[in-house]
């Protein structure tokens, strides 16, 4: 009897032999920690690993800091944004393939505060989040390496550091919690963008 072939193993495939798939995933928080890197100078990451039946778990890697920003001179820190909502029902977790996330659609009908945040406190405030969620929904570009994983969580308006502006492609995190049901949308900016 012929196997059926295993979902991650076809996303695998898809993913290596297309273009970057922007994508919208749901899923179950399992494990948060510091990116692994033995050169602290190039530290910049938050690794989280969701489970999104039924690709199982995907890594979700959001910026501390700007290396290019730094790199070039520029302050960098990262603004984040923050929009509290509440939820009637967890998400279900899954993976689709999404037509576009726009901080500025959400800014239109939402006041949103940007904080800046060194690496460190970021990363801190990251893992608290993480390890409080009981869902984690992700906005961003689908990879795949030795993994499979979600980066490119930020506003992908132009900076000081990176002037490519791509619309309609701004990366997101929202955190479900179970105490009050509170929802937080997360949106993050480097130095320069809108």
């Amino acid at each position: 009897m012929r196997r059926k072939p295993d979902a991650r193993a076809l996303l695998f495939e898809r993913i290596r032999t297309s273009p970057p798939k922007f994508v919208h995933v749901t899923g179950v928080p399992y494990a948060v920690q510091l990116e692994q890197c033995t050169d602290p100078t190039q530290l910049d990451h938050v690794w989280l690993t969701i489970e999104a039946p039924p690709f199982g778990r995907l890594r979700v890697v959001v910026n501390t800091l700007s290396r290019i920003g730094r790199d070039a001179g520029f302050d960098p820190n990262i603004r984040v944004g923050t929009l509290r909502t509440t939820w009637e029902e967890k998400p279900t977790p899954g993976l689709v393939e999404a037509e576009g996330f726009r901080y500025d659609a959400i800014e239109l009908t939402h006041d949103i505060e940007y904080v800046s945040y060194d690496r460190d406190a970021l990363a801190e405030m990251l893992m608290v989040k993480a390890k409080a969620a009981i869902r984690v929904e992700v906005w961003g570009d689908l990879y795949a390496r030795d993994h499979l994983g979600i980066h490119q969580i930020h506003s992908r308006r132009g900076s000081d550091a990176v002037p490519q502006d791509v619309k309609n492609r701004d990366g997101a995190l929202r955190f479900y919690y179970l105490e009050e049901n509170v929802a937080e949308l997360l949106l993050f900016k480097f130095a320069g963008q809108p």
